[in-house]
């Protein structure tokens, strides 16, 4: 279980670093665009492959840790999230610091029922 978790865990957080990366290159580092937008695919995917697995799949609980704790959890970044805006507050952007927590919150819960609710009529209908 450990392993398959550090695996995933490994996986996730490459993952997270390249696409947050790439849209800091991309976009810009004023705003931290990368782990937002890491944060809700990442709720998203979680969302979807957790009903996925519930309706088609019986996995093993070290397959589940791997995609679920493992991967999924070392791709999205709260961690990140907060370092983030503790230093938007820090740099005296208040306004900014609350859009992207407001953001972040918001849109990553949206992202995952939307993935439970896409999931589930994809699954159900077919």
């Amino acid at each position: 279980m450990i392993l398959a978790i550090g695996a995933g865990g490994a996986i996730g957080a490459v993952a997270r670093y390249l696409m947050a990366s790439g849209i800091g290159r991309w976009i810009g580092v004023s705003f931290p665009y990368g782990t937002l937008a890491v944060n809700v695919l990442g709720c998203f995917l979680m969302g979807v492959l957790v009903e996925y697995l519930a309706l088609r799949f019986t996995v093993s609980p070290a397959v589940q840790a791997f995609v679920t704790t493992g991967l999924l959890g070392g791709f999205t970044t709260f961690s990140a999230f907060s370092l983030e805006t503790v230093l938007l507050f820090e740099r005296q952007a208040y306004d900014m610091a609350l859009l992207y927590v407001l953001a972040s919150v918001a849109l990553s819960i949206g992202a995952l029922v939307a993935g439970l609710s896409l999931t589930r009529m994809l699954i159900l209908a077919g």
